[in-house]
């Protein structure tokens, strides 16, 4: 937490809380622990209502489940979320404000939460922490002015169990705030001399709050000398803002390399290289990385058009550049004056899937 919003936690607001869970499913107050049925019902048989009876729900294969419904003005505040590491590239997790039928945010559920290759990163930044062992939390503010409604999607064969708590507030006045938009974006493999997409078409005055990257090496030798590129408004062919290399915009420097210790993740509450995840000689025969980058100090605005896209270069014989081919997931996080944006087509399974050697998912235990 900032020193600004430090300053500002005693401040009356006149604002109400309410929370939404499996306990709690449309948030009323006073509607928490009456279930009589759930997932924990067997468990507290000797203990009657009122003994965590409903704390998760399942959800069928295909199934898309409606994880909360709000009406009218509010802010989401926090998102707590739980469920097998085996979905977390199964599931897509969307967000709709205001009544729109086409989702703001689209992405795999991991993604969203920084943890993109089915394998559990320790992410401790002021927006998103992910914790033992898969506490998935998010802490981006979702303003909305006529209500909201949040979904998670099974598109697995196997049914997901999976715990939440979506904390949000009412009154306020959220007239002057964006929305809160996600996009995921897939190359696998990265076409020749092809930038990957990060975020395309989007039209609007916002602004551009944040970057992860799930990337996956598929060549010897350092992958990260390509520059990331914003542009903005009226550009065109050149972009108003232009990095200097991968591990720069992430904060790192030199390869993430540290002397003896090669690749060395780090985690901070605005950027960090949260996962580095090394070949085991076996099936897993590639590096993957995972690397996010929060525009929370430093947002960059825009009043009329946005897109981003990133390089993907390493090096080949005589100080060239190699244009890489490499696996390239990005989630792009903005605020738009509008609830709804174009975004690319809605990924299938396929398109997910982290291809991690293991046979199918197990049945839920």
């Amino acid at each position: 937490m900032s020193s600004a919003d430090l300053s500002s936690l005693a401040r009356l607001r006149g604002v109400q809380t309410r929370s939404i869970s499996p306990e709690n499913p449309d948030g009323s107050a006073g509607g928490g622990a009456r279930a009589t049925e759930g997932t924990g019902a067997a468990c507290a048989r000797d203990l009657g209502p009122g003994w965590k009876i409903s704390p998760s729900v399942d959800i069928a294969p295909g199934e898309t489940y409606e994880l909360a419904s709000i009406e009218g003005a509010g802010r989401i505040t926090h998102f707590w979320v739980t469920t097998h590491t085996d979905h977390w590239r199964t599931m897509l997790l969307r967000a709709y404000w205001d009544g729109t039928e086409e989702p703001a945010i689209e992405v795999p559920y991991g993604d969203f939460f920084c943890n993109g290759w089915c394998t559990f990163a320790q992410v401790s930044s002021q927006t998103v922490a992910a914790n033992p062992h898969g506490g998935f939390n998010s802490y981006w503010p979702m303003p909305f002015r006529a209500g909201a409604r949040l979904t998670l999607e099974n598109l697995s064969a196997v049914p997901a169990r999976v715990y939440f708590q979506i904390t949000y507030e009412t009154g306020g006045q959220p007239d002057r705030e964006g929305y809160l938009h996600a996009q995921w974006r897939r190359s696998n493999p990265l076409a020749n001399l092809t930038p990957h997409t990060i975020l395309s078409g989007i039209e609007g005055a916002g602004q551009y709050v944040g970057t992860y990257l799930a990337w996956g090496v598929n060549s010897n030798g350092w992958w990260g000398e390509g520059e990331i590129k914003f542009y903005l408004d009226s550009d065109d062919d050149c972009p108003t803002i232009c990095g200097t290399g991968t591990e720069d915009y992430f904060g790192g420097a030199w390869n993430f390399d540290v002397p003896g210790r090669g690749y060395t993740a780090y985690t901070t509450p605005y950027l960090g290289l949260a996962q580095v995840l090394r070949p085991d000689g076996r099936y897993l025969s590639q590096q993957r990385f995972g690397m996010y980058r929060w525009h929370v100090l430093d947002p960059i605005a825009f009043s009329s058009r946005l897109r981003v896209d990133i390089q993907a270069l390493g090096w080949r014989s005589g100080g060239r550049y190699l244009p890489l081919h490499d696996d390239i997931a990005s989630t792009a996080l903005f605020y738009l004056d509008r609830p709804a944006a174009p975004r690319p087509p809605t990924p299938t399974a396929d398109d997910m899937e982290v291809h991690l050697g293991s046979g199918a998912l197990p049945a839920p235990g």
